[in-house]
């Protein structure tokens, strides 16, 4: 979104600009729908209550029709597959027991929620999903009322449920509440504050219910991932279930019923240590196979009438009925457009001839380590994801996966720096938002040696306003000792991270999603960069384009155009840190130059445009500048292509920005 600002710091809304018309879209949604698939059951059931007419035998092949919907449909409108495909009996089993919406179901992160969707009243819309316009591929309170909260970073859904179950218990409604975490989730320092304060909430008719299946998008790591395992597979335990449960079934089903329902402390007394959730005053029940709906009918029936704060414990398969996403889930969490009959993915070839922005830092943090015994990587439970599962396979011992706890990461990697150790920390932009308070007390005051690698820096696509990492620029330049830098291309960022190795400051480099641009960088010398220095990439007279990143690249297509297309002397700088900015190189311009745009891939406001401005500003220099970047808003899905367009910074609308310069100089 762009937006003129004068010296003074007064806003031009966009769209009112002379020359520029309001950048609108049609909908994706007019996309032609999949061929329908005659199904017995699926076609018919638009809402839970449609379900509820099934009798429950009719369930399992209901089930068979919804996974066979859901793959179909990812594999040709790319989205999260492995995750959703474990849960659909599930979910099934959620909306034929629960009476939603006016029951709650909250979705930890969410990626798991397409079978909900597609019950709820979605699926005719299911051909959208993540597209501009369409249904979002998480939760969402403003998409339907069976949405009872928004979903996309994980860990959140015990706290947020337990706040819906006292808000309804206070307004004196009887309706349940249900969070379903997943294990990987489950490591979350979030979920456990939840489950603490739910223990104590005695009366609080909450239902936890754990979705097992040993995976996040990686597989999981720690502690809790062992002592889940433990409770899930004791032999003792499950052998004894089995046997008691047979023998009472035909001949005391109502002793049976109270057994199961009070069995806590034959588990406790069974499992060779004591349950966790137990410890918390969670009533434990499980483990139960989550892929056997009539049971999980059964058990959640039973559920339904006990009081107070309850876990049920649900052992998954990530990718169940897809052989290709059981044998490889972390390849298959989101694998792509792809074949359904033969489980061949569809690569796009013409996208090929560059690397990734993440696999230039997995390689690149290779080479540090090689060369520096005190680099080491960490990581919260994103190895593949960051590329940082490079550096596990050749140096095991001196990389980390902490498992889902950003803060932890970050002081975990201050704790290191403070021994002497150069932390290589990568966390997704917007995950890092979760350790803020880290970032600020445990590096920046202590002026500690991190390297903070933000992955998925600015827009990041289809994943929508969870996802898009459009805040970091904002929230770390307002912060003391820091350094932030915007590489452009991938051989600026190797050289951004030697840099930081050297550096021993705290030291952010941002970086987008994707391909880079396709620059050398394999096997070239490293430099050491002069922190808080800028590059001219082309020299001009009228305009000055100042530029944050990998959007310089979009700029200057968009400078040469205006030279070849309108004859327009337009000068281009890489700012190449967002903090220290390059105050030499700031005099420069604002001596020089009348008309000044800046471009970033991130918030406006506080953003490094208004960094700019503010110095222009309180330097005294008598230009007008327009800073090109996301104005105030959440920016929804859609294609990268389509929202860089959206927001006004493709190179489209840098060169449509210059016209806009130039037309202002003529009034």
């Amino acid at each position: 979104m762009q937006t003129d600002r004068e010296p003074s710091g007064k806003r031009i809304p966009p769209g009112t600009r002379p020359g520029i018309p309001a950048v609108s879209f049609r909908s994706d949604t007019s996309v032609k729908t999949m061929p329908s698939t005659e199904y017995k059951y699926l076609n018919d059931i638009d809402s839970p209550d449609d379900l509820k007419k099934l009798p429950v035998e009719s369930l399992p092949e209901f089930c068979c029709e919804l996974r066979d919907f859901i793959i179909k449909q990812l594999s040709e409108n790319p989205g999260h597959l492995a995750s959703n495909l474990g849960t659909v009996e599930l979910t099934a089993a959620l909306h034929y027991v629960y009476d939603t919406p006016e029951d709650k179901l909250v979705w930890d992160v969410g990626h798991q929620a397409y079978a909900h969707k597609i019950i709820t009243g979605r699926r005719s819309r299911f051909h959208t999903n993540r597209k501009m316009g369409g249904i979002s591929g998480f939760p969402s309170r403003d998409e339907s009322p069976y949405d009872a909260f928004g979903g996309g970073h994980t860990s959140v859904s015990i706290s947020a449920a337990l706040g819906i179950a006292k808000a309804l218990e206070l307004q004196g409604e009887k309706h349940r509440v249900v969070a379903v975490i997943g294990d990987g989730a489950m490591t979350g320092g979030l979920a456990f504050e939840g489950l603490n304060n739910a223990g104590v909430s005695r009366q609080t008719d909450l239902l936890v219910i754990l979705n097992d299946n040993r995976m996040s998008i990686d597989p999981n790591v720690g502690a809790l991932k062992e002592k889940l395992l433990r409770m899930s597979t004791s032999r003792r335990y499950n052998d004894f279930k089995t046997r008691l449960w047979a023998y009472l079934a035909p001949r005391a089903p109502r002793l049976l019923r109270i057994i199961r329902k009070l069995g806590n402390a034959v588990k406790h007394s069974l499992l060779d240590s004591g349950n966790i959730f137990e410890s918390l005053q969670f009533r434990y029940f499980g483990p139960v196979d989550g892929h056997d709906i009539k049971t999980l009918v059964s058990v959640l029936n039973d559920l339904k009438e006990i009081p107070g704060p309850k876990l049920l414990h649900v052992l998954t398969v990530k990718g169940k009925g897809y052989p290709e996403a059981e044998h490889n889930q972390t390849l298959w969490h989101a694998p792509g457009r792809f074949d359904a009959d033969t489980g061949e993915r569809l690569g796009t070839p013409a996208a090929s001839a560059a690397d990734r922005w993440q696999d230039v830092f997995g390689e690149t943090v290779v080479e540090l380590a090689e060369m520096n015994p005190a680099v080491v990587g960490i990581t919260p439970a994103m190895p593949t994801g960051c590329s940082l599962n490079t550096m596990m396979q050749r140096m095991p011992d001196r990389c980390f996966d902490v498992g889902i706890a950003e803060g932890h990461a970050v002081t975990f990697s201050a704790g290191l720096a403070a021994q002497g150790m150069v932390p290589f920390c990568n966390i997704y932009s917007s995950f890092m938002q979760r350790a803020y308070d880290n970032v600020i007390h445990d590096v920046a005051i202590q002026r500690l040696g991190v390297v903070l690698c933000l992955d998925r820096a600015g827009l990041v696509g289809e994943d929508g306003q969870t996802h898009q990492g459009e805040f970091d620029l904002a929230y770390l330049g307002c912060i003391p000792h820091m350094t932030v830098a915007v590489p452009m291309d991938e051989h600026e960022l190797r050289n951004m991270m030697y840099t930081a190795m050297n550096a021993r400051t705290p030291f952010a480099i941002r970086y987008p999603r994707g391909k880079g641009p396709g620059a050398a960088w394999r096997d070239t010398p490293f430099e050491n960069l002069a922190i808080g220095r800028g590059r001219c990439l082309r020299e001009g007279d009228r305009i000055a384009l100042l530029t944050f990143g990998h959007v310089g690249n979009f700029a200057a297509s968009a400078a040469r155009r205006a030279a070849e297309q309108n004859g327009l002397s337009v000068a281009h700088y890489d700012m190449r840190f967002a903090k220290p900015l390059d105050e030499e190189l700031l005099h420069r311009v604002g001596r020089r130059f009348r008309r000044v745009i800046t471009v970033e891939d991130g918030i406006l406001r506080g953003g490094a445009g208004s960094a700019v401005l503010d110095f222009l500003n309180l330097n005294g220099y008598d230009c007008r500048v327009t800073s090109l970047g996301i104005d105030d808003a959440f920016v929804k899905h859609g294609s990268l292509s389509q929202l860089y367009a959206l927001c006004g910074y493709d190179a489209e609308g840098i060169y449509q920005a210059i016209l806009n310069a130039v037309h202002d100089e003529k009034e």
